[in-house]
């Protein structure tokens, strides 16, 4: 089993007004040294296949499910491959 994780986020040329209210907050807390901020979501999956068949797999639902391609960016890494052990 492969563990696979997508990482969708705002291009950097999109507005993001929940980013720019939470570096609002984070400037009101007393964190002015905070010049940036991205917010993005992930998601998480488990394939039954090897590592690169994963990868493949969830880049392509990546690309036709979780970003929009005009506004957004995805990165797709493999977390961990786990090979069938033999049942004892």
């Amino acid at each position: 089993m492969t563990k696979v994780r997508v990482y969708v986020a705002y291009k950097a040329s999109i507005l993001d007004p929940q980013a720019q209210a939470i570096k609002a907050a984070t400037h009101k807390m007393g964190y002015q040294e905070v010049s940036d901020l991205n917010v993005g979501k992930f998601f998480d999956f488990d394939f039954d296949v090897e590592a690169e068949l994963a990868k493949e797999k969830a880049t392509e639902i990546a690309n036709e499910l979780l970003a929009n391609p005009n506004m957004e960016t995805y990165k797709v890494e493999i977390l961990t491959e786990q090979s069938e052990g033999v049942k004892k």
